[in-house]
């Protein structure tokens, strides 16, 4: 049985209500626990986090390459990217939160363990790379110049 319960948010599905993202990532509920739903939404909520504060880090430094703002926050930005880089090839190009988040869905959606809309999940790193890359041209030409 399904039926809508406030703004679309939750669906009430065999006798319990299911975020309604799991519903529209087609999740056998019936065969995942409370528990396991419980986790999955954390990891998304944090991987959400981690993507909100990455954007902040990119927004940042594209901000302070444009401006020639060069100060101590660009190089511990650079870090972070750096950091995140070497982690995603650590794991295969996968975010470790991702492989986390696999053992509790069978979703093959490309924003299974993100809240982001499908087709920014799916292209997220040609999109983050192509900013960093220009951040890092920019910064390079202004290392150059001065």
């Amino acid at each position: 049985m399904h039926s809508y319960y406030g703004n679309g948010v939750i669906h009430f599905v065999e006798k319990r209500w299911v975020p309604i993202y799991l519903v529209e990532a087609q999740i056998d509920i019936s065969k995942k626990s409370d528990r396991e739903m419980r986790r999955l939404t954390l990891i998304k909520l944090i991987h959400t986090l981690v993507w909100l504060f990455f954007n902040v880090v990119i927004l940042y430094l594209f901000y302070a390459v444009v401006t020639g703002k060069i100060d101590k926050w660009v190089w511990i930005c650079l870090g972070l990217i750096a950091f995140e880089t070497l982690t995603l090839l650590m794991f295969k190009m996968m975010c470790p939160l991702t492989v986390m988040a696999r053992k509790y869905s069978d979703s093959t959606k490309d924003n299974f363990d993100i809240y982001l809309p499908e087709w920014l999940a799916r292209y997220n790193k040609l999109i983050y790379s192509i900013i960093v890359g220009i951040i890092l041209v920019i910064l390079l030409f202004r290392w150059i110049i001065n």
